[in-house]
């Protein structure tokens, strides 16, 4: 018989819940852990993780904890926003990063964060929150922030609805403030951030479009300069770059 914390769930809210129990910080786990995270008994626990390694969503490491599959890492590279945009993305991106040193990374939204996909480091560069899978608040990053304007008005209820957290002394936590920042990021095509996310760290954003002008990500460098707008026009002519990479030709 199951547990309370089994019932009412299905079988594959509960598959679900294995697999989202891996995170950047997390990315490995043993049985005892998934259960733990997960609040599922151990009889089914190990049930989901035999077949989900079975298919290959997870693998089994020597030492013996789990981690995510190859397989879920196939199926990733057929989202339009993933592999398909990354190929584009890297010429350009690796362009920016030899011309500033400094983190160059893209972005997509997903929910109510950004969702790094790519990024571009030198040695020694400023330390940052952000790694490849990680997420961002959109309210706190300049790459979040260029996503957040022109996401809508729901998005935007939503996120300060969320509630704005507090990273810095420098983090805009204000509902009027934002929105006037995001106003700004629409007119002039980019989002500067000094030291929101993380004390010493300035970027600026700028968005990437598809052929019908959609924003579809947001590249963004990030370093240890207060002086951060100097790289704009180097950031937006790089957007573009990767925009006009986007455009299908017959």
């Amino acid at each position: 018989m199951a547990n309370s914390s089994d019932r009412g769930r299905t079988v594959t809210s509960r598959a679900l819940a294995v697999l989202g129990s891996f995170t950047p910080a997390r990315p490995e786990l043993t049985l005892a852990q998934i259960c733990r995270i997960t609040g599922l008994r151990h009889a089914t626990a190990h049930r989901l993780v035999r077949e989900l390694v079975d298919w290959g969503a997870l693998e089994r490491t020597p030492r013996g904890p789990y981690v995510i599959g190859l397989r879920l890492w196939e199926l990733g590279t057929l989202n339009p926003r993933g592999l398909p945009l990354r190929v584009r993305a890297m010429p350009v991106m690796e362009d920016l990063h030899a011309a500033t040193r400094q983190h160059v990374q893209l972005a997509v939204l997903d929910g109510n964060e950004a969702l790094v996909v790519e990024r571009i480091s030198a040695p020694g560069a400023v330390p940052v929150r952000s790694q490849v899978g990680g997420r961002l608040p959109l309210h706190a990053s300049a790459v979040g922030k260029m996503l957040l304007a022109h996401a809508g008005d729901d998005l935007f209820a939503e996120v300060v609805k969320e509630g704005l957290a507090r990273f810095t002394t420098a983090t805009v936590t204000d509902e009027a403030v934002l929105r006037l920042a995001l106003a700004e990021s629409r007119r002039t095509g980019v989002a500067v951030v000094r030291e929101e996310m993380s004390a010493g760290a300035y970027s600026v954003a700028t968005p990437i479009t598809d052929e019908k002008g959609h924003v579809v990500a947001g590249l963004s460098v990030v370093g240890p300069d207060p002086a951060i707008h100097r790289l704009v026009p180097a950031v937006v002519m790089a957007g573009r770059g990767i925009s006009r990479g986007l455009v299908r030709r017959p």
